[in-house]
């Protein structure tokens, strides 16, 4: 019997973690500065009044969950990309990220429509008429900054497709460093201009938005590293055929994000009623972990690529090899986090508040916390893949059904009801995120070991076939 070398040996391994982290790295300093977006509007609103504070929070509930919608749509480009570098086909990346772009805008337009037309949601939650006016025009001045980020999301998945994300770094950093000094002009009113408050933190952050996406533009337009792309050559006016193929595929991505950062949103609005101490020691948490997810969240993104990239070179083993390493690397990320929120669990709640009781609640979430790292690591790991194969509708569904139906459900009857002993509060819902996280990734580990035995069953594809249907 002839012994078959095996396919998972050190020298590979070591190449395709390296692969991964130079595209990973980058993408988490992107994140972050996302992240420090929302950190300098919140803080800089605090300084003005609690009602500025206030409206820029409840604002962040709406527009957060929503930029993370339209970013999930528009990760269909990074993956259709990466499919079209593994096939050497750079010619047709064009024309699909000028469809993408359109994609982007009309999307941005619907984000922004709804961002507008938020009022029922905020009478409906109770929130005091004072503050509404406020929220109401923080969104509306934020929200003329969608169309730009739909547009510049398009480019990002040209870009990042090809490997390439530290230009998205790079102008996030820029974005970075322009918000803090037209945060500062308009919310208290310098070099002329009147003082808005939390509006001023709208509109800062939308120029920030159009300031990124020129930014973007002139980077790729000027780099040698996109010439063979094609992207600035000409002008297309949007296909429908192609704007369906690319909606049908995002759309279902766009729905899984949205769906686990709004349970997070519904849990915060269920415990609203449980006092202070617990909406602040829930606040913590939550915040703290949003932060910590960064990372996960890029390795995903970085899968993708890897899965989408070594997919289109006809390879579907090499493509589950990379969705393996990748599933095995968010599980040391995972262990880190956990570790350090089990064992800091009483020290990092300081970091927000000297308050005891708040303190000593955040510490036993954050014991909770670091239990659903590992299958919060696994079931990103394992989206990315399935983005990568771009296979997105059923995992929609699948996501769904775990944070839906499962979790959401098992956390209400853990924290409120005395149905399996009595209610345990916030700690209960925790207990209901631990369980929904775990059937997600349960589900889509399951998903991504069928999709990956059909890919490998399928003959690959003629090198002219194209990965997508545009006209150009």
């Amino acid at each position: 019997m002839s012994s078959r070398p095996s396919r998972f040996n050190g020298p590979r391994i070591v190449a395709e973690l390296r692969a991964l982290i130079i595209l990973v790295l980058p993408i988490v300093a992107a994140q972050l500065s996302h992240t420090l977006l929302g950190f300098v509007d919140t803080a800089m609103a605090g300084r003005v009044s609690a009602e500025a504070l206030a409206a820029v929070a409840l604002g962040n509930s709406f527009w957060i969950p929503t930029l993370l919608f339209l970013t999930g749509v528009m990760m269909i480009v990074t993956s259709k990309v990466a499919a079209c570098n593994g096939a050497n086909r750079l010619g047709e990346t064009g024309p699909l990220v000028r469809q993408g772009a359109w994609l982007g805008f009309f999307i941005g337009l619907l984000c922004m429509l709804f961002l507008n037309l938020t009022r029922p949601i905020l009478l409906w939650m109770e929130i005091g008429e004072a503050l509404i006016p406020v929220t109401l025009d923080y969104l509306l001045a934020i929200s003329l900054g969608f169309p730009a980020v739909g547009i510049m999301l398009a480019l990002r998945g040209l870009s990042d497709g090809l490997s390439h994300t530290k230009p998205a770094m790079l102008v996030g950093f820029i974005g970075l460093a322009i918000n803090v000094p037209a945060n500062y002009v308009l919310v208290y009113g310098k070099l002329g201009f009147p003082a808005m408050g939390a509006v001023g933190c709208g509109v800062a952050t939308a120029l920030v938005m159009w300031a990124m996406l020129a930014c973007l533009v002139v980077y790729l337009k000027r780099s040698p590293l996109y010439r063979d792309c094609g992207l600035f050559t000409r002008f297309d006016w949007p296909v429908a055929r192609t704007q369906g193929e690319l909606f049908g595929l995002g759309f279902p991505i766009g729905i899984a994000l949205f769906a686990e950062t709004s349970m997070f949103c519904v849990i915060a609005l269920l415990i609203g009623g449980m006092g202070a101490v617990v909406v602040a020691s829930h606040q913590v948490a939550i915040n703290f972990s949003s932060l910590a997810f960064m990372v996960p969240f890029s390795l995903g993104l970085a899968i993708t690529v890897r899965v989408g990239h070594n997919l289109g070179r006809g390879g579907a083993r090499a493509a589950l090899f990379s969705a393996k390493v990748g599933t095995v690397v968010a599980l040391g990320v995972a262990t880190v986090a956990a570790a350090g929120m089990y064992f800091f669990a009483a020290q990092i709640p300081r970091l927000y508040t000297d308050d005891a009781q708040v303190i000593a609640l955040a510490a036993s979430l954050f014991v909770l916390a670091a239990l659903y790292q590992f299958s919060d690591a696994v079931q990103v790991a394992c989206a990315g893949a399935l983005r990568g194969f771009q296979d997105t509708r059923l995992p929609m569904l699948l996501t769904m059904i775990a944070y839906w139906l499962i979790g959401l459900p098992a956390g209400y009857v853990l924290g409120i009801t005395d149905l399996l002993g009595p209610a345990r509060g916030p700690a209960g819902f925790w207990m209901g995120l631990i369980v929904g996280l775990s059937s997600a990734a349960l589900f889509l580990g399951i998903r991504l070991s069928i999709v990956g035995k059909r890919e490998k069953l399928r003959p690959p594809s003629p090198p002219s076939s194209p990965p997508f249907s545009a006209t150009h």
